[in-house]
């Protein structure tokens, strides 16, 4: 069920994806002409009221065409900045980020609900216990989901061989559920690692077209150069921006991962001091 979830998500997010690239392509050619139209009809009009008017209403003019320019958003800013960096790479990234986010709200949600009150589940336990109900104490951990109740439960089913089985049966089923809660965090690691990897070598190829096209005009003019290599940078923030999104999901993730573990340990310790104290220290209660 969670990994149709997380596959549901990803053909969500990369449908919306898609989409919005796609209109941010047509936005910008279209926001590029009438920005170029816009500008010639300012420079002509400005021209005519140099022409007509003194010069001290030359700086009304230049506030109102201040005032007259379209608003530009965080959102049509992003979109634009994607295109100008090449499908090519910044689409890797994104494929990155879509993958990474994946993995992440799975492994939240997974944890989030492999949470549970052990104080409760403890005393619940050892209620049973001292009523010698070995058999209920087992049915409270099997109907309780999560890691913890699952250790509890695989080291209440040896009591009966001691105290010494049930502390194996709670180490080994424990490392078993770490596994569990770590499952996906390499794969994360990944992410953030590729995310900039990726970055960085669209900007590498991206100095490479720009130094062979000054070879080729065997001229070098600044804004040339300078437009090339701001386009080359673009691919290293998105990389970058991708990384550290990532990364704070990343260590979210490990201290819910801690958090759960202690947790479970220290369920483990108070399981067996009850099991000790209610005198199944050699596999049934003394007399």
């Amino acid at each position: 069920m969670r990994n149709l979830f997380a596959l549901l998500l990803i053909l969500l997010f990369g449908a919306t994806v898609c989409n919005n690239a796609v209109s941010a392509q047509n936005y910008s050619g279209n926001q590029q002409l009438a920005f170029q139209n816009a500008k010639k009809d300012d420079t002509t009009t400005k021209a005519e009221e140099v022409k007509a008017e003194p010069a001290k209403d030359d700086k009304k003019a230049e506030d109102k065409k201040e005032a007259d320019k379209p608003k530009t958003t965080f959102y049509q800013m992003v979109k634009k900045y994607y295109i100008d960096g090449g499908w090519e790479f910044m689409s890797l990234v994104l494929i990155t980020l879509i993958f990474g986010l994946a993995v992440a709200i799975e492994r939240v949600i997974t944890l989030s609900l492999a949470t549970v009150n052990t104080k409760k589940l403890l005393g619940r336990i050892e209620d049973r216990i001292k009523n010698r109900d070995i058999e209920g104490a087992r049915e409270i951990c099997l109907s309780t989901s999560g890691p913890t109740a699952e250790v509890l439960g695989e080291g209440l089913r040896r009591v009966d061989d001691g105290i010494e089985a049930v502390e194996s049966a709670i180490t080994s089923n424990g490392s078993v559920q770490v596994g569990l809660l770590e499952k996906g965090l390499v794969w994360l690691a990944l992410f953030i690692a590729l995310a900039p990897m990726l970055g960085f070598l669209g900007t590498v190829i991206g100095m490479i077209f720009a130094f062979d096209t000054i070879q080729a005009s065997g001229d070098i003019k600044p804004d040339e150069v300078a437009g090339g290599i701001k386009i080359a940078l673009i691919t290293t923030v998105f990389g970058l921006i991708v990384a550290m999104i990532l990364q704070i999901f990343y260590n979210l993730i490990t201290s819910k991962v801690d958090a759960l573990t202690n947790k479970m340990e220290d369920a483990t310790i108070s399981l067996i001091d009850i099991l000790i104290d209610n005198g199944y220290k050699n596999g049934k209660p003394s007399k």
